[in-house]
């Protein structure tokens, strides 16, 4: 079942604007590798979850998945062939903001080549390119 928050204190959200990189998110922090997005975008909780899915079935219960993005923001859509005015539709779907450089998933648990192979199928379900990223080590 896709991801949406349990409650939000307003139901509708204006669109607003993507614009920089990620500041917040933007390195591994829970597992060895992570899948890092090189674009702006809107991932749908259908997206996620499909990612998620092809993940999962590809490591067949080895290792932990974690997933960085939630996605908290509502988007509405009018129905097809409706007039303008009548004010605005209910959300029709929920979507995490990404900017460049946040970290969607992580992997801990596996080897490089399987967690490579793992994000290769996560990226085909993304509508953004990606990027593998290892842990950086602290100095």
């Amino acid at each position: 079942m896709p991801m949406l928050p349990k409650r939000t204190k307003f139901r509708k959200q204006q669109r607003g604007k993507l614009r920089g990189n990620a500041t917040r998110g933007n390195y591994v922090a829970f597992g060895d590798f992570g899948l890092q997005s090189l674009e702006a975008h809107w991932l749908t909780a259908r997206q996620i979850e499909a990612g998620r899915i092809a993940a999962q079935h590809f490591l067949r219960r080895q290792g932990k998945i974690y997933i960085r993005v939630f996605p908290d923001k509502p988007v509405s859509k009018k129905p097809l062939e409706t007039r303008m005015g009548k004010g605005k539709a209910e959300a029709e779907y929920w979507a995490a903001r990404i900017k460049p450089g946040t970290i969607l998933y992580e992997i801990a648990g596996v080897p490089e080549p399987m967690a490579k192979q793992a994000f290769a199928r996560i990226a085909q379900k993304m509508p953004v390119r990606c990027r593998l990223v290892g842990r950086r080590l602290a100095v």
